[in-house]
C-alpha cells in the first residue's frame, strides 16, 4: 500500500507535468464541486478530512465522484462530466491537500 507521502508526491508530479489540466480541474471544481465542498466535509483544504481518502488512491476517488456517495449525487450532480473532467477536479481538489 503506497504511504501517503507517496500518494501526495505522484499526485503533484501529474499536476506539475501539466499546469493547463490543474486549470481545468480548479474550473471544474467551482462549477461542479464547490457548492458542497466549500459547505460540507470534506472541505477543499481540510487536510484532515481528506487523509482517509488520500489513503484510497486516485482510482477509488474518481471511482466514487463517478458512482456517487452520501450526499453526493453520480457524477456530482453533472451528468456532462466526463471522467477526464472528473479526475481533473479531484487533482485539483487532493493538490489543495498536500
Amino acid at each position: 500500500m503506497r504511504s501517503l507521502r507517496d500518494t501526495s508526491l505522484a499526485l503533484l508530479a501529474l499536476l506539475a507535468a501539466d499546469p493547463t489540466a490543474a486549470a481545468e480541474g480548479e474550473q471544474i471544481y467551482v462549477k461542479a464541486c464547490a457548492m458542497c465542498h466549500n459547505a460540507m466535509p470534506p472541505k477543499l483544504g481540510d487536510k484532515k478530512a481528506w487523509e482517509p481518502r488520500l489513503q484510497q488512491g486516485k482510482e477509488a476517488l474518481v471511482a466514487t465522484v463517478i458512482k456517487g456517495k452520501g450526499a453526493m449525487p453520480p457524477k456530482a450532480g453533472n451528468p456532462a462530466l466526463s471522467e477526464k473532467d472528473i479526475e481533473a477536479a479531484v487533482d485539483y481538489m487532493l493538490n489543495q491537500v498536500k
